[in-house]
């Protein structure tokens, strides 16, 4: 045993002579547990050091720092290897480290098999339903889990027939926690029936709706939804974020017509505030809006909704001309708004459809007699600052020009207004555009000039 622990205790290589004599003169002291990057936190035990400690755990102990070494440095052989002499782990009397050890190795064993090249989908099995049977608390959670690897490995028939039989595990009073694990075991389930019924789904566009396959195919179909519409239900009844579960729900009560059941559910999903702030969920509900042909109105609440968790979001080209197609004062002023807040984000600093819109609208501004000029003026003073080497930049011009001669002139219009002539943005693209003797550069210049009141409007604040 002693011979042991100083081997593995050499391979590990993690005490330094000064730790070492620390901890002859502790006598017992604890120091931090080992992390273990693949453990969760509540895994990371301190370790006892000292004359009390036993050379059984000395020998685990020292067998836990290879293993995690082996784990860092892809060392799979050499983790397995070592996996097997810490699977005395479970028999350790100490009941912290008793509760916490079955998670503890599924966790680690679970990766070496994963990532083992010789393992095969039988010892992952064998390994599974070992484990599962550790405790009636951890086998919910195993059981989707082992349900996830054999989907990686491309067993989906077998990954349902564990999430069948764990939905149909009891063991006495259920508790909170083994509720919601049942929850997503039936919600994946739910999935993979939604799979299923999407492959018959292509199937019978192949063979024909009228024929006498078709229709058997039809009938499987619609077994295969109702188990479906089920699961994702429930699931998605609970507060969280269910992104997954609710396009396949939506897409199957689509293909039945059930549309009053899905407005319903993307309403609960994006308004309910037992659920998180998810801008998921409002691009949801829009889709469905927009492909049921909604009210303008309808949709363009959505969108608002969406442009005030997501002001970047590509969308928001879509809000931007629904708004202009409105004739209120105020959907003029938001979508002036709009395309200021996204063009805010580097995604859109070379999108040349926002710069397009926000250049005329600033001219309709111009050419309305200055009467909303103040809503220019509020968005600019906020961004003055920094949007002229964000945006208007003489290395952003010469980027521009070069690869993008339109996105420069857009944006050569809108720096000319908004800094005046004297701009370096302005100045090069107007030179470039001179010597490339192009007329509308001229006329581009022209307007400026006749605006040049504008920027010193602006700029007074």
């Amino acid at each position: 045993m002693d011979s042991s622990a100083e081997e593995l205790d050499d391979e590990g290589g993690h005490l330094s002579p000064e730790e070492d004599r620390e901890d002859a003169s502790a006598g017992g002291t604890s120091i931090p547990g080992m992390y273990l990057p693949l453990l969760p936190e509540y895994f990371h035990h301190p370790i006892r050091t000292g004359s009390n400690l036993s050379e059984f755990q000395k020998v685990k102990d020292a067998c836990l720092r290879s293993i995690q070494d082996a784990l860092l440095q892809s060392q799979w052989q050499r983790a397995a290897e070592l996996m097997i002499s810490y699977l005395e782990v479970l028999e350790n009397t100490t009941k912290d480290r008793l509760r916490a050890a079955p998670e503890e190795v599924w966790r680690i064993g679970t990766e070496i098999l994963q990532q083992h090249p010789r393992t095969n989908i039988d010892e992952i099995n064998y390994f599974a339903d070992r484990m599962k049977n550790m405790g009636v608390k951890t086998y919910l959670k195993f059981s989707l889990e082992h349900a996830f690897h054999l989907l990686c490995n491309g067993f989906l028939d077998e990954a349902y027939q564990n999430l069948v039989l764990a939905e149909s595990w009891r063991y006495g009073e259920l508790s909170i926690a083994q509720e919601k694990d049942l929850k997503l075991i039936q919600g994946y389930r739910g999935l993979l029936d939604y799979y299923k019924w999407l492959k018959k789904k292509t199937d019978i566009l192949e063979i024909g709706e009228d024929s006498y396959a078709g229709s058997s195919i039809q009938q499987e179909m619609h077994s295969l939804y109702q188990q479906a519409k089920v699961s994702l239900k429930e699931i998605i009844k609970m507060p969280g974020v269910w992104d997954p579960f609710v396009i396949c729900y939506v897409d199957l009560l689509e293909h039945y017509e059930e549309y009053e059941e899905i407005k319903e559910v993307l309403n609960d999903y994006a308004y309910d505030s037992r659920f998180p702030s998810n801008p998921n969920a409002h691009v949801y509900l829009y889709q469905f809006l927009k492909r049921r042909g909604e009210s303008r109105k309808t949709q363009m609440s959505a969108l608002k909704v969406l442009h005030e968790l997501v002001p970047s979001h590509e969308l928001m080209l879509e809000f931007y001309i629904m708004l202009k197609k409105s004739k209120k004062s105020k959907h003029h002023k938001l979508r002036l708004e709009v395309i200021f807040a996204a063009l805010d984000y580097a995604g859109w600093k070379e999108n040349i459809r926002a710069w397009s819109h926000l250049a005329k609208q600033i001219v309709e501004i111009l050419q309305n007699s200055g009467k909303q000029l103040k809503w220019l003026k509020k968005e600019w003073s906020a961004r003055k600052e920094w949007w002229p080497s964000f945006h208007f930049s003489l290395y952003l011009a010469k980027k521009n020009w070069q690869e993008n001669e339109s996105l420069a002139c857009e944006k050569a219009l809108v720096a000319g207004i908004l800094l005046g002539k004297d701009c370096k943005y302005f100045k090069y693209i107007t030179q470039q555009g001179r010597k490339a003797k192009k007329k509308k550069f001229k006329a581009l210049k022209n307007f400026v000039k006749e605006h040049s009141w504008v920027s010193l409007r602006l700029s007074d604040v």
